[in-house]
C-alpha cells in the first residue's frame, strides 16, 4: 500500500507538458485549423498548449494523428520545481 501512495506522491511532482505549438509550426497550421480537424474549440488548443488543460486520452491521440506523430512525441511529463 505504501508503494501506491509513494508512486502517487511522486506523480503529483510531474507536470504534463507538449510541444503542439511547434508541431503546428511543421504543419503550418493555426490553432483554428487544428481545433477543426479534431473537433475541439480554439479555445481549447490554446488552453492546451498553454498548459492550463491536460487533454483526454481520446483527445491527445487524435493530436497525435493529425501530426502524424506518437502521443509521447507531442506528451511529456517534466519535473517541477
Amino acid at each position: 500500500m505504501s508503494d501506491i501512495i509513494l508512486l502517487f506522491t511522486a506523480l503529483s511532482f510531474k507536470k504534463m507538458k507538449n510541444n503542439i505549438r511547434v508541431e503546428r509550426a511543421i504543419l503550418r497550421i493555426t490553432q483554428q485549423q487544428l481545433a477543426e480537424m479534431i473537433g475541439v474549440s480554439r479555445q481549447t488548443i490554446n488552453a492546451i498548449e498553454a498548459n492550463k488543460y491536460v487533454p483526454s486520452t481520446v483527445l491527445a491521440l487524435k493530436i497525435a494523428k493529425v501530426c502524424s506523430k506518437k502521443v509521447e512525441d507531442i506528451f511529456f511529463l517534466e519535473d517541477t520545481d
